[in-house]
């Protein structure tokens, strides 16, 4: 029986080489506007960061076909270099990347994990990883999507690295380079992807800045996590206002009851952050203490002011039966 004409055309047509399983999503956006395919299963904002991308002029637009292919292998090489729980193979692969993009950010910052011994070292790595991001997307490109970073797939990789470099900054007591960082992070992306917002509010307060601090509780003033509800009522304390610290307690703890736990010693923090939480975790309750914990050790009026409303709590509280059973009183029994 002679071959159907369908099949004997398919047999000659070029079929491209299947594409591997993406790594991750931002990966899988990637290819998605090279091959401008929506088949693959990606987050609706997730999904919106690639219309956007396929809307907007690209950061490499002015790049020749062997540009653009060099950038694309360096990216998987270094995608593949942040996932490998081999160090000497991460650091092939970054090599590999760089040795094709210099200015691949994502491979810049692998190296400096893994062979910067110290934090001023650290710091020197993520600054140059920092510059090769604004090398790459360029004065232009940044000054034409300010205020959309992160929806604009491009960005991720600088984004990525600013965020790294101020949180160095904020570790190191390099506070003003940290809210100076940050600061650009929330121009760049108001949308606050990458949830900065949290230990930009906690550097603000160690500094003693009320205003910034007031001015970023305003810009996200729906934000109910824990760690603005915390922030706030610190604010508050050090503007002078007891009653607005006082309403503002009350609602911190309703946002997260274990926070106060840890600010007043009753609980020892632990070593490890969690990488998980849920909102009124005590997951969320660590994260909080990371951001702004510091804050409220600099201010001990502060923490001597939530250790009297704590007592006052306390006395106010009914003691449990398991407590009464531990003092009984003669001739009377616990119902």
């Amino acid at each position: 029986m002679p071959k159907k004409p369908a099949k004997k055309s398919i047999s000659k047509k070029k079929v491209p080489a299947p594409i591997e399983p993406p790594a991750n999503v931002e990966d899988a956006l990637r290819q998605l506007v090279q091959l401008m395919s929506g088949g693959a299963p990606v987050m609706e904002s997730d999904m919106k960061a690639l219309m956007t991308s396929l809307q907007r002029e690209s950061s490499t637009d002015g790049l020749d076909d062997a540009q653009l292919e060099a950038r694309a292998d360096a990216q998987d090489l270094a995608f593949e270099a942040m996932e490998t729980e081999s160090k000497p193979k991460a650091r092939k692969l970054a090599q590999r990347a760089l040795r094709l993009d210099p200015d691949c950010v994502d491979a810049l910052m692998v190296l400096t994990d893994l062979d910067a011994p110290t934090m001023t070292e650290v710091i020197v790595g993520y600054t140059k990883a920092v510059e090769a991001g604004e090398r790459a997307l360029g004065e232009k490109f940044i000054r034409e999507n300010k205020g959309d970073f992160w929806l604009l797939i491009d960005t991720r990789p600088y984004m990525r690295a600013l965020e790294q470099l101020a949180s160095v900054y904020f570790a190191k007591g390099m506070n003003l380079d940290a809210i100076r960082i940050y600061e650009k992070m929330l121009e760049l992306n108001p949308n606050d992807n990458q949830g900065v917002r949290d230990p930009l509010l906690g550097v603000y307060l160690c500094t003693g800045d009320l205003q910034g601090a007031g001015r970023l509780l305003k810009q996200y003033k729906d934000d109910a996590m824990a760690n603005f509800a915390w922030g706030r009522v610190l604010e508050r304390f050090l503007a002078g206002d007891p009653g607005g610290a006082a309403i503002a307690l009350e609602k911190a703890r309703r946002a997260n009851q274990f926070v106060e736990l840890y600010l007043t010693a009753e609980k020892p923090i632990p070593r490890s952050k969690p990488e998980m939480y849920s909102p009124g975790s005590e997951e969320e309750a660590l994260l909080c203490i990371d951001n702004v914990g510091r804050a409220w050790a600099l201010n001990k009026e502060a923490v001597f002011w939530l250790l009297d409303q704590r007592a006052a709590v306390k006395a106010k509280t009914p003691p449990s039966k398991a407590a009464l059973k531990k003092f009984p009183i003669k001739g009377k029994k616990v119902q």
